[in-house]
């Protein structure tokens, strides 16, 4: 199956979360609060993806306060933190939304995310993922985590389905209704 075919068939797409929708860093103040940094675009990808009607995951090892609440303000519809088996958590995610893995898309970057790699329709590797993830994926981003590979992904998804231009069209008539540039 060609990568457009494999782009056709999503309808859900689940991410890991640090090194894909970060760049991987972690922060803690001297209180050991955590903090993370998001790629904007990201977030608007998540949105975008979330007009077309389908479904969003995310699936991480770690547990943050901070995804969580990322996760709420985008309307994430399911996180699966501490998820100590990936492909389990990605199996029963799918199950709750009526999907199979043949539908499901999941970026990844590390080693904890070959088996759900290897059991999805489109296996995503970020740039910048080990090695290992990478050649068991079926596209790699330009992108490295955290700076707009999860909106690479989405648009991909969008385009290769058609729908690009008709989920954008609202932004394009709002700036021709307002004038703004």
């Amino acid at each position: 199956m060609d990568l457009l075919e494999r782009c056709r068939k999503v309808e859900i797409i689940l991410s890991d979360v640090d090194g894909v929708l970060t760049d991987g860093r972690l922060f803690f103040d001297n209180q050991g609060i955590e903090a993370k940094a998001f790629h904007v675009r990201d977030g608007m990808a998540v949105r975008l993806w979330k007009q077309t009607g389908r479904r969003l995951a995310w699936i991480t090892l770690r547990h943050s306060q901070i995804v969580r609440m990322r996760a709420a303000e985008l309307g994430v519809d399911l996180v699966r933190q501490n998820a100590g088996d990936k492909a389990a958590a990605v199996r029963e995610a799918v199950q709750e939304f009526g999907l199979s893995v043949q539908q499901a898309a999941y970026l990844g970057d590390d080693l904890p995310d070959l088996p759900v790699l290897r059991q999805v329709v489109l296996g995503v590797a970020v740039a910048d993922a080990v090695e290992e993830v990478r050649a068991a994926a079926h596209y790699i981003t330009q992108a490295k985590g955290g700076t707009g590979a999860f909106r690479e992904v989405v648009e991909l998804i969008l385009k290769s389905r058609q729908e690009w231009d008709s989920v954008i069209s609202s932004y394009n008539s709002r700036k021709a209704a307002t004038g703004e540039g």
